[in-house]
């Protein structure tokens, strides 16, 4: 069941503690861990699961094991990112991504290539809707609509949610070349 929530502070936290125990798994092998999606955004409703990004040089069995041994579960079918329309030119390699998740609490992991596409999506988004606090309510409406309406269909909803996330990604890259903003390596 898709249930969209008040935004909660706690999240924050949440990400932060996660974070630590991320980092101390991967003994160096995260180049960075980052708050991603809804969850990051501060006073955006959103679903109760946190977004974690973890950004690394290569993709290692290291990194599946360090993962599993602090509860993270790798989903093996998810392999890549939605590919944006207009972005047919991008190799595999910019939207591949290793998925994990966790219960407690619950994370949704992305495990994405330094420099990759994907990578720097997930936070051009996030800080252009944290930048844009009228986008980002026109967003959580959105989501609330359709969680209203697919409340127990996921495809359906990340199918019609994907392509408005893809509008966002359009006037975030317009207000990435106008501030001049570049991905932070450090949250």
């Amino acid at each position: 069941m898709i249930e969209i929530v008040a935004y909660n502070a706690l999240w924050a936290k949440d990400f932060l503690q996660q974070k630590e125990k991320i980092q101390n798994a991967l003994e160096g092998n995260a180049l960075a861990v980052h708050h991603i999606g809804s969850t990051s955004v501060p006073h955006l409703a959103a679903k109760n699961i946190i977004d974690i990004q973890v950004t690394v040089a290569e993709f290692t069995n290291e990194i599946e094991r360090g993962l599993n041994r602090i509860g993270y579960k790798r989903l093996h079918h998810i392999l890549s990112d939605h590919r944006p329309q207009g972005y047919d030119h991008l190799s595999e390699k910019q939207l591949s991504k290793w998925f994990f998740i966790s219960n407690e609490p619950a994370v949704n992991l992305h495990v994405r290539l330094q420099h990759s596409f994907n990578q720097r999506y997930a936070l051009l988004c996030r800080d252009y809707l944290r930048a844009h606090p009228y986008a980002a309510k026109a967003y959580e409406e959105i989501k609330k609509q359709l969680a209203k309406h697919f409340q127990n269909d996921i495809d359906a909803y990340y199918d019609i949610k994907d392509p408005v996330f893809d509008v966002i990604m359009s006037g975030a890259e317009l207000w990435s070349e106008k501030v001049g903003w570049k991905p932070q390596m450090a949250e």
